[in-house]
């Protein structure tokens, strides 16, 4: 089964709004194993979404559209399914009580726009929900579909998952599962990671019978079913993550292939892979220091109290983290971390590692400094950053040149800190 999903909103066009919901819907399409080929982006235009839709449907077996449900004069989905499948908007009397009763749950009563919300294209039916007042809209069209679906997250989300996705379901001819797994990387670009493991994806696309080596990285999850699929997906702040797909017949034989994938790859990339999934570095970190009974400190230059906001982000940090000094100036280097001169250089990042564990009495200490940029200091240009870490009554310190803005570098920066915790912590 195949579906488009079709995002409606001059804001999206725009740029002033992201697309999160037509994110969050493909997502959930793929744990049920419903292939979403298109997604669409149209403005808050009769004439256009119209055009979408009809192409949408000639090339999928059902649509789902999000967004120009409201109540105001550019909400205008209803207005062109209606005309799409040739029916009239007519007003449906129990939406229009639902309405009212929301809107005398709070002590107020709908204003005359809101019975726009209870116009609805003639024959079809409507998708009842608790989050806000415009209802979802299944549209039949032939032996196809239209889903519509207002465009606050958190109103397609209940829609999505009380009536759409089951109603796929029971709509899809075949059983077949498609499972994605995420495994998230640090410290290699995405060139030498598809190196790394170029002979497995070579096998993978030879079993797939696709023959050209490179197809393998973009190649879709549908290629051939129980062959795993590799794809990439490079940020300079955040590492490489790779996404392993599987489409089985059976949702237990998926699972246990996209296991065996995820072992292989992990046998191939090692502690490179930091995390699965969702799981962010500094939640990988977080894990690590609890299940050793660590805890830590931080001094902070360059990165300017990043990494301590993204420790306290993991929720449960003050069982591990127990404080961090943001030492910006020159000054404050010299007088609270006894940093002598040279205030970006591996002496100095070693210096602040190993004075902030003592004053917070912590098992480690780890420190940034460095040049964000835009003008060099102490002869030292941009880019160049100093990561030290002091534990076990041993310092380190790694340097790393950075290319980027200001707040690329103390970004990356910050991940590099982590990653070194990481790593110290897996040793």
């Amino acid at each position: 089964m195949q579906i488009e999903i079709v995002a409606i909103g001059t804001e999206l066009l725009l740029g002033l709004l992201t697309d999160t919901n037509s994110t969050h819907i493909a997502q959930q399409l793929s744990e049920i194993g419903v292939d979403c080929y298109f997604q669409t982006r149209v403005g808050d235009n009769v004439d256009r979404i119209k055009i979408a839709l009809e192409i949408a449907l000639s090339r999928n077996d059902a649509v789902i559209c999000c967004g120009g449900l409201g109540p105001t004069s550019d909400d205008l989905t209803r207005n062109a399914i209606a005309e799409l499948t040739g029916s009239e908007l007519v007003f449906d009397q129990s939406i229009w009580a639902r309405i009212e009763s929301r809107f005398s749950a709070v002590g107020h009563k709908p204003a005359e726009i809101n019975k726009v919300q209870a116009m609805v294209p003639k024959g079809t039916a409507t998708i009842p929900q608790e989050a806000g007042t415009a209802p979802g809209l299944i549209c039949p069209v032939g032996d196809k579909v239209i889903y519509a679906v207002p465009g606050v997250p958190a109103e397609m989300k209940e829609m999505l998952k009380s009536t759409i996705l089951p109603d796929l379901v029971s709509r899809k001819k075949g059983g077949e599962t498609l499972l994605f797994k995420t495994l998230r990387t640090w410290g290699l670009p995405e060139s030498k990671v598809a190196e790394i493991i170029s002979e497995h994806i070579e096998d993978l696309d030879r079993q797939a019978g696709q023959g050209s080596p490179s197809s393998a990285m973009l190649h879709s999850p549908a290629a051939k079913t129980e062959i795993p699929t590799i794809a990439f997906l490079a940020s300079s702040t955040e590492g490489v993550r790779i996404r392993l797909g599987v489409k089985s017949e059976n949702r237990e034989r998926a699972v246990q292939l996209l296991a065996q994938e995820e072992e292989i790859i992990r046998s191939f990339l090692g502690d490179v892979i930091f995390a699965a999934d969702e799981e962010s570095m500094e939640e990988a970190v977080a894990k690590l220091l609890k299940q050793k009974k660590l805890t830590l400190a931080t001094a902070e230059s360059l990165t300017g109290g990043l990494v301590s906001a993204r420790i306290v982000n993991v929720a449960g940090a003050s069982e591990f983290f127990l404080g961090g000094l943001v030492s910006y100036a020159t000054d404050i280097k010299k007088k609270f971390l006894g940093v002598a001169s040279h205030v970006v250089s591996d002496t100095a990042v070693i210096t602040m590692a190993s004075e902030v564990r003592k004053l917070f009495g912590s098992d480690i200490g780890i420190a940034t400094s460095g040049v964000a940029g835009p003008t060099s200091q102490e002869n030292v240009e941009p880019g160049n950053v100093y990561i030290g870490i002091a534990a076990d009554d041993k310092t380190e310190a790694y340097h790393f040149k950075l290319r980027g803005d200001r707040e690329r570098i103390r970004q990356t920066g910050t991940m590099h800190a982590l990653d070194i915790l990481r790593r110290h912590l897996i040793k």
